[in-house]
């Protein structure tokens, strides 16, 4: 395992944020050595940049048609490239110190429209009913399309306490809704954990900083509370958007002995990294105790990372949804104090030799979310990394046979949401999860050494 590296996977935000000073001599040596068939071309760009300096019907400033051009050519690559400054820049940094005030929503914008990944868990958004895949159209009654993103996160945020209007449409209602949610203070708590029996439940919402140690000592704390003696534990990476590579890492080597955790390949071989199990923890931290991983389609990159490293080791089930599907990593590479560019550099794969990019990670037990009355129309019209324009391509990906098995329902789960709200269960998958593991002799379940 590296540690300070340079590298993060994360869905629309870094978890870690740093400035890739090492990598700016490749980069500039790299501009000093354009290929001599690009200069038509630049030439074609210098050109368009004088005809709107000289003929557009309002005068120019240049600092927008030059990002203008930047964001343009980094879009054009793939979803997650992009060029950061200003507004943009400082969100990111917001996003990592982990306090803010404002809604708890991580969005992107598709096709013109602002479209809600996931809301953080426990967040005002998240209190308010929003779900993943819900599309914003209005704020306070004005209509938010073709807009920069950056203008509406602004919007969303501000003092806590204070209310905002957010007009909803929800794919599969026939008419879009309004909701009104109260801002608050938003504290990211990348780990938190509680003991149901003697079944631990680890919920992992981001792979921030430190989010290996904190795992760490969950397990420490959650036997300590089971007087020395824990039935199973349950990690909850479902709608967690990703965050550090590294962290990702620390996390999977907590419970796995040896061998690979995840590799990553690039077109540059200073890309080509293999990180590896190592003993800093000693072996299994949890010592065989069976593990369920709880994953949905808002398990994205760092998630898929660990839920594929547990599932091909044989360490751990995977119940739950089909995740997300980005498998590829990004650098962020500093231009200067208040910008820089976040590039995709790699595509990672699991122990295996599996590439999650568009077909991401499939469950062992596949677990549908009853407790959600939205839930079937939802996990069939979850967004992917397969949905986004320009995303990169998985020769090998899910066949439409396998797709549609995503589609169809499973006899054994036939409880409706009120049924389930009835019998005081709020989270089916959770509750699934942890049932599961209370019936310890399940073979399914034992620990088997790779």
């Amino acid at each position: 395992m590296k540690t300070g590296s340079k590298k993060f996977a994360s869905l629309t935000r870094a978890a870690l944020l740093v400035s890739a000073v090492a990598l700016l001599p490749a980069t500039t040596a790299g501009l000093a050595a354009v290929d001599a068939r690009s200069g038509p071309q630049f030439g074609k760009l210098v050109a368009i940049y004088q005809i709107v300096k000289a003929s557009y019907v309002d005068d120019v400033d240049d600092d927008k048609l030059l990002k203008g051009a930047i964001s343009g050519m980094l879009s054009s690559l793939d979803p997650h490239s992009s060029y950061l400054d200003g507004p943009s820049l400082q969100r990111l940094e917001t996003m990592i110190d982990g306090n803010y005030q404002g809604l708890g929503l991580s969005v992107i914008t598709e096709d013109g429209a602002v479209k809600i990944i996931s809301p953080f868990k426990g967040s005002p958004a998240d209190k308010a009913g929003l779900k993943a895949g819900d599309y914003i159209t209005h704020l306070d009654g004005v209509l938010y399309y073709d807009r920069d993103l950056d203008e509406a996160v602004a919007k969303m945020r501000g003092k806590a306490g204070t209310d905002i209007r957010l007009t909803i449409f929800r794919p599969g209602r026939d008419e879009p809704f309004d909701v009104t949610v109260t801002r608050g203070v938003i504290e990211l708590e990348p780990v938190t954990w509680e003991l149901d029996g003697k079944v631990g439940i680890i919920s992992i919402n981001e792979f921030s900083r430190d989010v290996g140690a904190d795992v760490n000592q969950a397990v420490r704390s959650l036997r300590e509370q089971a007087k020395g003696r824990l039935d199973g534990l349950v990690l909850d990476l479902r709608s967690n958007p990703g965050g550090s590579l590294d962290e990702a890492v620390a996390l999977s080597d907590l419970f796995i002995s040896k061998g690979d955790i995840v590799s990553q390949r690039g077109r540059v071989a200073s890309e080509n990294e293999f990180y590896r199990a190592e003993t800093m923890y000693r072996g299994d931290v949890a010592e065989g105790t069976p593990i369920v991983v709880l994953i949905d389609a808002g398990s994205a990159s760092a998630s898929e990372i660990v839920a594929g490293a547990l599932q091909d080791h044989n360490r751990a089930v995977v119940m739950g949804e089909r995740s997300f599907g980005k498998g590829s990593v990004q650098s962020l590479i500093g231009l200067d104090r208040n910008s820089a560019v976040k590039l995709t550099t790699a595509r990672y794969y699991t122990p295996a030799g599996h590439s999650v990019q568009e077909g991401g990670i499939e469950p062992d037990i596949k677990v549908p979310q009853l407790s959600d009355p939205d839930a079937r129309l939802r996990a069939e019209r979850a967004l992917r990394e397969s949905d986004l324009r320009n995303h990169l391509i998985n020769e090998i990906t899910l066949d439409d046979k396998q797709l549609e098995t995503d589609k169809k329902d499973d006899p054994r789960f036939k409880l409706t949401a009120e049924e389930l709200k009835a019998q005081g269960i709020e989270d089916f998958q959770l509750h699934y999860a942890v049932d599961t593991l209370r019936r310890a002799s399940v073979p399914a379940l034992a620990h088997r050494k790779p």
